[in-house]
């Protein structure tokens, strides 16, 4: 092997530096509740001058400048919006102020500005915590690599710099910095939400190896094939950052017909105002009836009704690992009546442990030596399938002795001497030869047969057992099981490639009665279908490329994806980060009160609305409390929306309260 692959590596401080770690935007970073804070300040100390009759020049130039530093941003974008022939509903009450102090009320435009610019900072922070609640968690892959150059010098590089024919070393323990090919080495690498398998797979030179998989006890050298940019971190960080950008087919509707009813209130506001001139009424309280009218029947609360809990359910997803790609998908989670599970490294963990020992009849050995034995041998190792006989034995509370002469050759087993006696370890076909007749033979197929990976265990040459070891549940799996179950109101499907008697096995310790085994990619998808078909909305949660058709054809597809190859993550709507399975039921949970509260946020709004439109056709609306009561409509409808942001939204919405 090259000297290459076994030099230090070099300290990289500078490297370090260039990646510090994402902070959460502080809310005065925004410009918008900057502008609104200092709006709200000039208005605070200019009210109590206004109401104790202090001269104009002390409190009017105060006024002005709350107008100004409130007003312009939204009045300019309204403009802009108004030159596309757009009718927004920040000019209106941009107009509306300004109005109001064209005829005097000073104090209720100010107070209608300052009120306005709260509401338009309370969605920015919504936006904002969003996108820190999805930077925050993306480690999916190493920030930095080792590249070798041509002439064997190693530079440590951030991952993002590397690009197609770079080489780099990855070190035992390490996370691949990129998507390639092994040019030499040997290894194995955990890559099993690519593979669909549990264990990881032997690597060696020419092998393709993946980005954010996780490498063994052996060192690589991998060729870059893929610009990081196409790499599972970089094709998350797109997506969930444009989640805030997407909107909702409630929030499109609504701004559907904003554009019809603010054409109408223009109108009416217009005819309010003209038609008791025409009759004789007063100029000032007509204008101030009309101006009134506009300011109230405003449709900024229902504008505002969507997209603050939509966004907020998203970044509060985000924060506790589950990126939603779009306020559309957090609308449709909502809605899922149907659960499709994978199995390996959805259901399971993809952590094996030792099931069953086998000790051969001839060899004299009982369980716990046989475990004795197989752990000390494998006790140097840190091959998954080692730390799971080794953690067997321990469970057992079996003394584990040292050993001697320990080696290790990638995809066939261990050898080591144990008390003085060779004791081999690892695969049957690899072990035997594939020599047939063999004792351990009919024990492996046995085990095999049953869903277990086998292990065969020899003592100076001669077979004296066989290990089963088999993927672990998630611990949370059964409880997820029956989270999702009180969601939808059946039980979820198991749709796994394995074979029956593995999935069963499996599926009862989960408590799933309904198992469709044995399935190609393909076949998940015709169950998908046959599900919806049925009148059902179905959500899939997958992690490998066999689950990637599922996912896309799915209503919604969920992927694990701490290790998820990039087809899955790209089909999926949605990425459990962490692979915490609880975290599924908790976010279509979390959807639902989302959807909630847009329908709380839509009657609050037409509530107010309303009212104030009745009391000022019908009476006579002071225009401060028609202010107050249609701009405190539009900051509730937004705190309502924010209430999703807070952990204990989450904590409700996993418990199984925020259904």
């Amino acid at each position: 092997m090259s000297s290459t692959l076994t030099r230090p590596a070099p300290a990289g401080d500078a490297i370090r530096d260039t990646v510090a770690p994402r902070r959460r935007t502080r809310i005065l970073a925004l410009p918008e509740a900057r502008w609104a804070a200092v709006s709200l300040v000039l208005f605070l100390v200019a009210l109590p001058l206004y109401l104790l009759d202090a001269p104009a020049w002390a409190w009017g130039p105060l006024l002005a400048l709350t107008y100004a530093s409130g007003g312009w941003e939204p009045g300019w974008a309204g403009f802009q919006a108004l030159k596309e022939k757009v009718l927004d509903v920040d000019l209106l009450m941009v107009v509306a102020a300004l109005g109001a102090a064209a005829i005097g009320q000073v104090l209720d435009g100010a107070l209608l500005i300052v009120i306005f610019a709260t509401s338009g900072a309370l969605e920015a922070i919504a936006t904002a915590r969003t996108a820190d609640s999805v930077r925050g968690l993306l480690d999916l892959a190493p920030a930095t690599a080792t590249r070798l150059g041509d002439d064997g010098a190693e530079e440590s590089v951030p991952s993002e710099r590397l690009a197609v024919g770079d080489v780099i070393l990855v070190r035992p323990g390490e996370r691949i910095g990129a998507d390639g090919r092994v040019l030499d080495g040997a290894s194995e690498v955990d890559q099993a939400t690519i593979t669909g398998e549990p264990l990881p797979a032997p690597k060696e030179g020419g092998d393709e190896v993946f980005a954010g998989t996780l490498n063994g006890t052996g060192a690589l050298r991998v060729k870059v094939e893929r610009d990081p940019s196409e790499s599972v971190i970089a094709r998350i960080v797109a997506m969930v950052e444009e989640a805030s950008e997407t909107k909702a087919p409630t929030q499109l509707f609504i701004e559907k017909v904003e554009q019809r009813y603010s054409v109408g209130m223009v109108a009416a506001t217009v005819a309010l105002f003209a038609l008791p001139l025409l009759f004789g009424a007063a100029l000032q309280p007509t204008l101030l009836r009309a101006m009134t009218f506009m300011i109230v029947a405003s449709p900024c609360a229902v504008v505002l009704a969507t997209m603050p809990p939509l966004l907020s359910a998203i970044a509060n997803a985000g924060r506790h690992g589950v990126l939603v790609k779009s306020a559309v998908v957090m609308e449709q989670l909502g809605q899922v009546d149907a659960v499709a599970l994978d199995k390996t490294g959805t259901l399971t963990e993809g952590t094996p442990r030792v099931t069953d020992v086998r000790p051969l009849d001839s060899s004299g050995l009982d369980e716990d030596a046989l475990l004795r034995y197989a752990a000390a041998a494998e006790h140097p190792s840190e091959h998954p399938l080692a730390r799971a006989i080794v953690d067997a034995a321990r469970s057992r509370n079996l003394d584990i002795p040292l050993v001697e002469d320990f080696t290790s050759a990638p995809g066939v087993g261990v050898i080591a001497t144990v008390e003085g006696r060779a004791v081999a370890v690892g695969s049957p076909a690899r072990l035997t030869d594939g020599r047939t007749g063999h004792p351990a033979a009919a024990v492996a197929a046995r085990l095999e047969d049953e869903g277990r990976t086998a292990v065969l265990v020899e003592v100076e040459g001669a077979p004296v057992g066989v290990l089963g070891v088999a993927d672990r549940l998630r611990e949370e799996a059964a409880a997820a099981v029956t989270a999702l179950k009180v969601l939808t109101g059946r039980a979820p499907v198991l749709v796994t490639g394995d074979n029956p008697r593995a999935a069963a096995r499996l599926a009862s310790e989960a408590e799933i009665t309904d198992v469709r085994a044995g399935l190609l990619p393909q076949d998940k998808v015709t169950a998908v279908r046959e599900l919806e078909q049925a009148g059902r909305r179905v959500l899939v949660v997958g992690d490998g490329v066999n689950d990637a058709p599922a996912l896309a054809a799915a209503h919604t597809g969920i992927a694990m994806g701490r290790a998820g190859s990039d087809l899955a993550l790209q089909s999926a709507d949605a990425v459990v980060v962490r692979d915490e399975l609880a975290t599924i039921p908790a976010v279509v949970a979390l959807s639902r009160r989302a959807r909630r509260l847009v329908v709380q946020n839509l009657v609050i709004a037409g509530t107010f609305i309303t009212g104030l439109v009745i009391w000022d056709l019908a009476g006579t609306l002071p225009l401060p409390l028609g202010v107050a009561g249609h701009e405190g409509s539009t900051v509730i409808v937004g705190l309502n929306g924010l209430r999703l942001l807070t952990d204990s939204a989450w904590h409700r919405a996993r418990s199984g309260n925020g259904q």
